[in-house]
């Protein structure tokens, strides 16, 4: 597990000036010692109790600790850049980035300037949540030593953690849709006199290149809100389906959490965070879906022909900032080393290098702001609306604290309403300044604006929470009796009855394709206006039917290739063209070789231009493109090609003819193996999984549908339905570790309990409490 965990390097100064502050927090606490309640139903999700913040975070921290001790001390010396130290420099992290990179990228962004002033900015009650969950979790951890810690992480890295290391897990979080998917390019940011003398290779870039692209699809979601106009009962409905990864610090949690009186919310959160990300409470149910606005802005810098360090500012010559950045490095005698490198910035952030993307030569360099970087409201914001009482109690927050980092924001009540919020952390750059100040030959996927002219500065709204994002008033947001929803597309397309436009391109894009989970969605919600109001199994089926959307627009295509005349290679595509016909064009576990195939040869047909033979249309979105062009030699010619290499693959596997997706599409923890339905995002399948070669032919599933749920209202209050798709627990010695796993693979949801009455009447239920430096330990609760 070393090698495979690990990640970046802190210097000692950091520490003990972090572990100092801790233990002042600390103190200051000591009068209110701290107790909760943790009563767990089925499938160990643990329902938390307590009187006050501290008490509450106490028993989240404990709760957390049971399930994920060994990922939460992974991601610990992860974010305070300690990988190198404990692991070696040459090992990977569990996002397959060089330790090394990692830890350089963490001690640059984790200053302990950076993590105090974000922790001295929290509000009262999230530094009592920070420092309760810091408390049980080290009390979990003490108990656990006691007996032996779990093998995967019976190690010196293993240590008591503080509030500064939740901190810079927050602030990790952060920087996920910005400056984080570029630690390669800030790592290896060198002027080009120093590249040249260093001689060090290039490496990693391919990976980091991947991992970018694929962002969204493996930090993705799709999310309907129905209203009143369209529900069963005439109140909301809301289906949540993150698309999260499966392993690591961004792996959903499942928790309850109950302060009398004041709070009262279900969902789920990311590792170390005492909060609920996604979730719903009496009246009120959300998700969030990646969004596609612009979090942050390349700058390129003109240089001082003189110095490769220095770049021109409205003619005048400014020094770039150095800061060293020191990362401990293990070394193959297991003495460690410490070894420093020099991060340049600019006014407007890091320097950023992508050989053959963005170079630094004599002429040119590219720094990078981040607008998120200066975002220290994340923590209060979700605790804000875990606390909303109404809709608009929930609107209010994320409007007046403007919080959200990255993502989308759709909810619903029980009157009925449903909203969509793109109200998150994105740069003030309107569409007369990107004209003024960037190269329109570089397109809108990266903004890269001139950095040699002050003006191309980012504006300042007087409104705005945050210097130089946009107000929240200005970004888009629908409120509608019928619907709104979102599967990673832009704010356009929520409501096709109510298109939203006319929004910078660093907020939203309009008349661009649709993504075809958005095109499944439209097209199944039209359906079900025909069929009658919506019901809960309706929502539940959009996720577990498994329809592959991309097989109806193109299969009709496939089989008239397959009627054609099929030359000197009859025999072969003859077998790839039956396994087609008798697919049933979903990515069920009983799927064939079809869908292997169909999978295969679209991949391969991404690449051929005028593939599509009705072009997209910005009148008619929800339908175009649609059609295989096979009349056309080019693609008739990629298909046959796609084809055959699809079937030398299968036989060079070894997969007999009756191989089904579940043979192939596993979970596994420990030993265990579970089958995994669903299917890559990009055919258009909602049930969106992300899986990558593993041993014996298998494919290992890392991302896709993580904690699903689906939440109606009566006159009572929620009732809800869902999975954490992964299970509670990452410890593949734990009774939670594969349960809900397997329970997603039988398509099998299950009733959260919320009321007091459900948590009790629960067949599992057992229930301790914990109170801090209790000698007693546990206490059994009745």
């Amino acid at each position: 597990m070393s090698g495979q965990l690990s990640r970046f390097g802190l210097a000692g100064v950091f520490f003990a000036v972090s572990l100092g502050f801790s233990c002042v927090a600390s103190a200051q606490s000591d009068k209110e010692q701290a107790s909760a309640e943790i009563r767990r139903t089925s499938f160990g999700v643990p329902h938390i109790r307590a009187q006050d913040e501290r008490g509450l975070g106490y028993g989240i921290g404990y709760a957390y600790a049971e399930d994920n001790l060994c990922l939460l001390a992974n991601e610990i010396v992860t974010v305070n850049g300690q990988r190198s130290r404990y692991f070696g420099p040459e090992q990977v992290t569990l996002e397959q980035r060089e330790n090394r990179v990692s830890d350089v990228f963490f001690n640059w962004l984790n200053t302990p300037q950076a993590v105090s002033g974000f922790w001295q900015a929290q509000t009262p009650q999230v530094q009592q949540l920070v420092e309760g969950y810091v408390a049980g979790f080290n009390r979990a951890l003490a108990e656990r030593k006691a007996i032996g810690l779990p093998e995967q992480c019976a190690s010196e890295w293993v240590r008591p953690i503080t509030a500064l290391d939740l901190v810079k897990l927050t602030r990790r979080l952060l920087v996920e849709g910005g400056v984080g998917q570029f630690a390669e390019a800030l790592a290896g940011a060198q002027p080009p006199q120093a590249t040249a003398d260093a001689g060090e290779p290039r490496t990693g870039f391919a990976g980091a290149a991947t991992r970018q692209q694929r962002f969204a699809l493996e930090r993705g979601s799709n999310a309907v809100a129905i209203g009143s106009e369209r529900s069963f009962n005439g109140r909301g409905m809301l289906l949540a389906n993150p698309h999260f990864p499966w392993l690591g610090g961004m792996r959903f949690y499942q928790m309850h959490l109950t302060i009398p009186g004041k709070l009262d919310v279900m969902g789920a959160a990311l590792p170390g965070l005492p909060v609920i990300n996604i979730g719903f409470s009496q009246h009120l149910a959300w998700t969030h879906t990646v969004d596609t606005s612009k979090h942050f802005t390349l700058y390129r810098l003109q240089l001082d022909p003189k110095d490769p360090t220095r770049y021109l500012l409205d003619g005048q010559s400014v020094p770039m900032s150095q800061q060293t950045v020191t990362v401990d490095i293990k070394q193959p005698d297991g003495q460690v080393q410490s070894v420093s490198r020099v991060v340049y910035g600019s006014q407007f952030g890091p320097i950023v290098q992508w050989p053959g993307r963005l170079d630094w030569d004599d002429k040119f360099a590219y720094s990078l702001r981040d607008a998120n970087r200066e975002n220290d409201r994340v923590l209060a914001q979700w605790y804000a609306m875990n606390k909303a009482v109404t809709l608009t109690d929930l609107q209010s927050a994320v409007h007046e604290i403007h919080g959200i980092p990255w993502v989308n924001t759709l909810a619903v009540d029980d009157q009925g309403q449903s909203l969509y919020m793109n109200v998150s952390v994105v740069p003030n750059v309107d569409a007369d300044k990107l004209a003024r100040c960037s190269d329109p030959r570089a397109g809108l996927q990266l903004i890269v604006l001139d950095g040699s002219r002050g003006e191309c500065a980012w504006d300042i709204d007087p409104e705005a929470v945050q210097k130089g994002i946009y107000a929240a008033d200005k970004l888009p947001q629908l409120l509608r009796r019928d619907y709104v929803q979102n599967s990673n597309d832009s704010a356009w397309m929520v409501n096709p009855s109510q298109p939203l436009s006319g929004y910078s391109p660093l907020i939203s894009q309009q008349d661009q394709p649709l993504g075809l989970r958005a095109r499944f969605a439209l097209q199944r919600l039209g359906q079900l206006a025909k069929d009658g109001p919506v019901k809960v199994d309706d929502l539940q089926r959009m996720v577990m039917d498994d329809q592959v959307y991309l097989a109806d627009q193109v299969m009709p295509d496939l089989l008239g290739f397959c009627a054609g005349d099929l030359g000197a290679d009859a025999v072969t595509l003859t077998q790839v063209c039956n396994d087609l016909r008798v697919w049933d064009r979903t990515a069920g576990l009983d799927s064939g070789l079809g869908f292997i195939h169909f999978q295969r040869i679209m991949a391969q047909l991404q690449g051929v231009p005028d593939s599509w033979r009705v072009p997209f249309d910005p009148q008619d979105p929800r339908h175009t493109p649609n059609g295989l062009a096979i009349e056309r030699a080019p693609v008739h010619k990629a298909v046959r090609q796609a084809m055959l290499a699809s079937q030398a693959s299968v036989k060079a596997a070894g997969l007999p003819k009756d191989s089904r997706w579940q043979d192939i599409q596993v979970a596994s923890s420990g030993s265990r193996q579970t089958p995994i339905h669903g299917g890559p995002g990009e055919l258009g399948i909602y049930n969106a999984i992300q899986s990558v070669p593993g041993a014996n032919g298998k494919r290992e599933v890392v991302s896709g549908t993580s904690y699903l749920q689906v939440v109606s209202f009566d006159g009572k209050g929620p009732r809800a339905e869902g999975l954490l798709a992964f299970s509670i627990s990452s410890d593949p010695a734990s009774p939670y570790s594969a349960d809900q796993t397997q329970a997603f693979s039988k398509k099998q949801w299950s009733a959260l309990p919320f009321t007091e009455q459900q948590i009790k009447a629960d067949p599992h239920y057992q229930a301790v409490i914990i109170r801090e430096r209790d000698e007693a330990g546990r206490v059994a609760a009745h």
